[in-house]
């Protein structure tokens, strides 16, 4: 059996999370996503919008995914070490280098791949594209009176 670990944010679901889930399940027979904890997305991205315990049910719940696991804090290796998986799948937009990540693994005596996966192009796959579209809506369609 081939294990296969993503990892994300997964704040305000889309369809571009849908499409890399899809693809990584594709690459092995169990899919374990790794959803980052809101003090992990504060420190690298932006403040959530959705909580972690919510964006955690929300991944479990995706027809790809086997199992979801929130993120540690600290060491990010400490969570591929609880899962071993055989292969890691990043995201397209995602900020690792396959090779750095690989060498590490090796290091820490984990035989683990590490593929990148493809670019999804849809109208609004990524939360800061949703989030624009809602500022942008909310523009036009509030004219100063209560919202």
């Amino acid at each position: 059996m081939t294990r296969v670990m993503a990892s994300g944010v997964f704040d305000i679901l889309h369809s571009g999370h849908v499409h890399y889930l899809s693809e990584a399940k594709n690459l092995g027979d169990e899919l374990v996503v790794v959803v980052a904890t809101d003090a992990t997305v504060r420190r690298r991205k932006h403040m959530p919008i959705t909580p972690e315990k919510m964006r955690l049910e929300l991944v479990n719940s995706l027809k790809p995914v086997d199992r979801a696991v929130l993120g540690r804090e600290g060491d990010m290796y400490k969570v591929v070490e609880e899962i071993r998986p055989d292969i890691i799948a990043i995201g397209y937009d995602q900020t690792f280098d396959e090779k750095v990540v690989e060498a590490e693994l090796r290091k820490r005596g984990l035989d683990t791949k590490v593929v990148r996966l493809s670019h999804y192009s849809a109208d609004l796959d990524g939360t800061r594209k949703i989030i624009q579209r809602i500022i942008e809506w909310h523009s036009s369609n509030c004219h100063g009176g209560d919202s």
